[in-house]
């Protein structure tokens, strides 16, 4: 089938590539990000191929019906930058790519609660300048920490599984119960979790009832001086909360690998750009934050698994077979702080 490939890096190319040898799948790549004024671009493509930051909302998914588009291809697991109930009325079918590696998702996080609690990102600068004093890098054992994990399915699982090998106590909050969490750790209420917790890491998906879960009451009942880390989605945290949180001392570190208004700066170098969104350029002040660009997700194993169920995802579609990884509007419809 012909499709077009949106938001595409070389990275995207080289792995897509491969995995469609044994599909034969007619790709068209484009850089640029899919939206209400790019989506002419995708003309007589039967499938759009799209990433977390482009935008199918009604007007693009009319573009793309008129123009003889019926499948989006997701080659991401979050959807909630699709509009679902547009795209069930134009006839068209979306997929997805549930799961490609949680390890990786996982580990990222590891990675930047190590960074925060021992300053290696701030040691590092020091000794390349000839600095080697360790005022302000003072840090704190992992072992017996508790651990609140929000969202206990396979991602959250996984890095709660890790935590509990550093010797921590593992919370967890989830409306849907998994018994493999159970057997790591216990499930309380958000508020106890929050009030317990030394570090809070997100692991739901951003829909209506998740949007700004992460608020200023929600940061009021944190216990002080916690580290709270988001590797999810952006708007799971209210940024301006966020921000009142770190000036009050209540939140004692901030790891964010999503942030709510992403789409304008990450995967694109802006090096030499003057950056206007100013919430994010207060965020970068602060010695207690770190930011990743949306690259939690970023490992070998991730790429070959999201660039074959993409192309197998597409193939069934084209055969006519069924999509077990389609989705549908109904599944936005969700209690709050899922898995």
């Amino acid at each position: 089938m012909k499709v077009a490939v949106f938001s595409t890096k070389e990275y995207d190319r080289q792995f897509l590539e491969v995995a469609n040898y044994d599909h034969e799948h007619e790709l068209v790549f484009f850089e640029v990000p899919l939206n209400r004024n790019t989506a002419s671009l995708a003309n007589r493509f039967p499938v759009v191929c799209l990433f977390v930051n482009d935008v199918a909302d009604s007007t693009t998914l009319e573009i793309l019906a008129s123009h003889g588009t019926s499948l989006i291809a997701l080659r991401c697991a979050g959807f909630n930058n699709v509009d679902l109930k547009a795209a069930a009325r134009l006839g068209m079918r979306v997929v997805r790519v549930p799961a490609y590696s949680p390890y990786a998702v996982a580990e990222h996080v590891v990675a930047m609660i190590q960074t925060l609690n021992r300053k290696t990102h701030r040691a590092y600068n020091r000794v390349r300048e000839g600095n080697f004093s360790l005022e302000g890098l003072l840090g704190f054992d992992l072992h017996s920490r508790t651990i609140g994990v929000v969202g206990t399915g396979k991602i959250g699982q996984i890095f709660a599984q890790i935590m509990k090998g550093f010797g921590c106590e593992v919370l967890g909050y989830d409306v849907f119960k998994n018994s493999a969490f159970e057997a790591i750790g216990r499930y309380v209420a958000l508020p106890e979790l929050l009030s317990q917790s030394d570090i809070v890491s997100l692991h739901c998906p951003l829909t209506p009832e998740t949007y700004h879960l992460i608020n200023a009451e929600a940061i009021e009942q944190m216990k002080p001086g916690a580290m709270l880390i988001n590797t999810s989605r952006g708007g799971l945290v209210d940024t301006e909360a966020a921000i009142d949180g770190l000036k009050s001392k209540k939140i004692g570190a901030l790891g964010l690998d999503v942030y709510e208004q992403e789409s304008d700066l990450f995967f694109e170098d802006l090096s030499n750009e003057i950056i206007q969104d100013d919430l994010f350029e207060r965020l970068t002040t602060f010695p207690n934050v770190l930011i990743t660009a949306h690259q939690a997700f970023f490992t070998k194993e991730a790429l070959e698994n999201i660039a074959e169920t993409t192309m197998q995802n597409i193939s069934d579609f084209e055969a006519e077979q069924p999509l077990k990884n389609e989705v549908k509007a109904e599944e936005k419809i969700v209690p709050k702080a899922p898995a």
